[in-house]
């Protein structure tokens, strides 16, 4: 979706069941042409204690989220940053059915499948790596992206390092090595990160075969043709 805005999105929630559980943070990373251009936090009151489990995953405790808003006074803001946007989720039918029911709760008619395109980043990691581990922090590790500040899970962190991972995933912008030793990530809030992903431009240097490399490969080609009898390149013999 070159050009169009994507956001990559994330929730933390008191429990697992969205009938019976509230959302108590949201974060978004915006993406535009692959460069970070803003980012958005909500932390929301439930009006309920998280379950022990999941407490021990994010941290935020019923005091803590006691003055924050409830998630109808933020569903008009919510609903203008994400309607037209490809949203990019971990997992995507658990955020999306806790958002959809907070929509519900809140007697609002719209939908995510309505407001927004949903790219599920479980989904096309299993399509990348078959048979490999797809949780975020082993997406982490496997393209190079620092996920060492992950002690508590907090939606604006997790949507920070799946856009890393994202960016990696789709074309390896993610894991340059740009700050470090080859194969060095970044943090999610590293300036580097941050700095390369805003550039307005990014020059890449071509770098073109030469005359012995376009031999080999003439030659190459020659051999396979030879022996399957087919021309599978049209112009290269």
């Amino acid at each position: 979706m070159n050009g169009e805005r994507q956001i990559v999105f994330d929730t933390e929630t008191t429990g697992l069941e969205a009938r019976e559980h509230r959302i108590i943070e949201i974060g978004c990373v915006e993406l535009r042409n692959r460069r970070v251009v803003n980012e958005q936090r909500w932390y929301l009151n439930p009006d309920r204690d998280s379950d022990p489990g999941a407490f021990e995953v994010h941290g935020l405790s019923t005091a803590f989220l006691s003055d924050k808003p409830r998630f109808p006074q933020i569903a008009d803001d919510l609903i203008a940053l994400l309607r037209g946007a490809e949203l990019i989720i971990h997992n995507a039918a658990f955020d999306v059915g806790f958002i959809d029911m907070e929509f519900e709760r809140a007697g609002r008619r719209e939908r995510i499948d309505a407001l927004c395109q949903v790219t599920d980043t479980l989904k096309l990691a299993k399509q990348l790596h078959p048979g490999q581990k797809a949780s975020l922090d082993a997406l982490c590790k496997r393209y190079h992206v620092d996920n060492t500040q992950r002690a508590l899970h907090g939606a604006l962190l997790d949507a920070r390092l799946l856009a890393e991972v994202y960016l990696g995933m789709t074309g390896g912008q993610a894991a340059l090595g740009l700050a470090g030793e080859p194969g060095a990530g970044f943090t999610a809030t590293s300036p580097d990160l941050r700095e390369l992903l805003t550039q307005t431009s990014l020059p890449l240097k071509v770098i073109r075969a030469d005359d012995d490399e376009l031999g080999a490969h003439r030659e190459r080609l020659a051999a396979i043709v030879k022996k399957s009898g087919k021309q599978l390149w049209p112009g290269e013999s």
